[in-house]
């Protein structure tokens, strides 16, 4: 993982030298405000919580993260500069690790920046803070995931939309896995541990858990393996293009 660090700061400072860091950052705040007050319909619930904004977080997550991750190896490979970065005094999976990290640290900071929502709940009554740390913490996990998934993707490819694209789908695959009408399409041929493997897989089974408050070895050796295998699957690629 030799010089992860130089490249996580290269790499997240370049988010800010352009607009598309903020114009990202502004977009994901307006639609956390308008799916938590408007579609969650906060002040008519009458009960003082977040679950309407963690509610949606996934759904946002799964647009805006690909857009994200897109760029993170199919703009070096496009603009041919994979192989200068390569040549650095900068190991191959360091690489993988900072840019990564950069684009985690980076939604990270988005996700954080919806504290005034966490202000307004406890201005507005007494909510369970504990569960809305599991909730904040379970969502910077399944940012984690979504982007070790597009880093992957987007090391596979030059072109940035079809990243966004095939990322979009897997994500989407992981969020539905725990679906009724998908557990469904597998009860009337599948074996129950096919069933609950594909269960185990889902996101939003997984979210909805730590939304609850309630932080468990699992689900972090779940997000954790899975951010593993998806970073390593990126150096694979890299390494397979490299005799391209």
């Amino acid at each position: 993982m030799q010089g992860w660090y130089p490249i996580f700061k290269r790499e997240l400072a370049g988010y800010f030298v352009t607009p598309v860091a903020y114009i990202f950052i502004v977009i994901f705040l307006l639609l956390a405000g308008v799916f938590t007050f408007q579609l969650g319909r906060l002040f008519e619930r009458g009960q003082a919580d977040l679950r309407p904004f963690f509610d949606f977080l996934p759904w946002l997550y799964l647009f805006l993260i690909p857009a994200v991750s897109m760029r993170l190896w199919a703009e070096e490979r496009r603009g041919g500069t994979i192989e200068l970065l390569l040549t650095l005094p900068v190991s191959q999976w360091g690489a993988v690790l900072g840019k990564f990290l950069a684009a985690w640290a980076f939604t990270g900071l988005a996700l954080v920046l919806t504290f005034p929502l966490w202000i307004t709940v406890n201005y507005l009554g007494d909510p369970d803070n504990g569960v809305i740390v599991g909730s904040y913490i379970g969502g910077l996990l399944m940012a984690g995931g979504f982007l070790a998934i597009g880093s992957c993707v987007s090391a596979a490819t030059k072109s940035q939309v079809i990243a966004f694209v095939i990322s979009l789908m897997i994500c989407l695959g992981f969020l539905l896995a725990g679906f009724s009408p998908v557990l469904d399409f597998f009860k009337g041929w599948a074996p129950s541990w096919l069933i609950e493997a594909v269960s185990s897989f889902s996101f939003l089974s997984r979210f909805d858990g730590l939304g609850k408050g309630v932080v468990t070895l699992r689900d972090l050796v779940f997000f954790g393996s899975l951010i593993g295998v998806f970073l390593y699957g990126a150096g694979i690629v890299i390494e397979m293009k490299k005799a391209e």
